[in-house]
């Protein structure tokens, strides 16, 4: 078993951290650029840093609360929103992010997750894809921050964006978001069986068993979390010790 990652997740709004259920009802988290040196020197393995209402407000991510986070991080850092050319891949890799996270935009111009893999390597094109549950196996993906349905679906659009270059998938389940009952895995495990890239879980933790299901029953090569870690509900160590515990591997 390739070892399993743990991911907190910055929701960053007006430049300040928020953690919000279903995508609604924020409420302030901290400050980003302190939480990351935290997370960083707490275990966590990568950091992801989401502008989330970069797109909805179509303005670009904010480069200098990136740089701040980035020199002050000693783990791989993945930034999202508001990403729409290369020139702002191009921005934000030397702000100090070593993965950009693409979906509005994506969805929007598909063509862009080709150009950033053949630009910069498809190591650095993660594609993030917010889906809400129609039906038991049917999920709508989303843009603008949720705000917005399409007409792809999650099955389909995690393949397409495979085949064009996309290095990881990052799945966040609108209706699991913030509400602390467990990763959507059986949506999960059928990304693990019809991908070869890795996927990453998003939505849902509540407990450390969350963790070890979203793994072992929905085979997801990463979890990412946020209101969890921010609020000091989980330790990040000691969810690493419990996870080895049941036979997990973990960095």
């Amino acid at each position: 078993m390739l070892a399993k990652r743990i991911i907190p997740c910055l929701d960053v709004k007006d430049g300040k951290t928020v953690k919000g259920v279903n995508f609604v009802n924020f409420r302030d988290a901290g400050d980003p650029v302190e939480m990351g040196k935290q997370y960083s020197e707490a275990g966590a393995d990568e950091l992801v840093f989401l502008d989330i209402t970069a797109s909805y407000e179509g303005r670009k991510t904010f480069v200098d609360v990136v740089k701040r986070v980035a020199a002050n991080v000693s783990i791989p850092f993945t930034v999202g929103g508001g990403i729409n050319e290369l020139s702002d891949v191009d921005k934000l890799l030397n702000a100090g992010a070593d993965k950009v996270s693409i979906n509005s935009a994506a969805l929007r111009n598909p063509q862009l997750i080709t150009d950033i893999a053949k630009n910069f390597g498809s190591q650095v094109c993660v594609v993030a894809i917010d889906g809400k549950e129609d039906a038991p196996g049917d999920w709508t993906c989303y843009i603008n921050g949720g705000h917005k349905p399409t007409d792809k679906k999650l099955f389909d659009w995690a393949r397409e964006a495979q085949e064009r270059g996309a290095g990881e998938i990052l799945f966040t389940s609108m209706s699991h978001d913030g509400v602390k009952q467990g990763y959507p895995n059986d949506a999960l495990l059928r990304l693990h069986n019809e991908l070869n890239i890795p996927v990453i879980a998003s939505g849902g933790a509540g407990k450390m068993e969350d963790f070890k299901d979203a793994f072992l029953i929905g085979q997801a090569d990463a979890a990412l979390a946020a209101s969890v870690f921010h609020f000091g509900e989980i330790n990040i160590k000691e969810l690493k010790s419990y996870l080895k515990d049941n036979g997990i591997t973990v960095r």
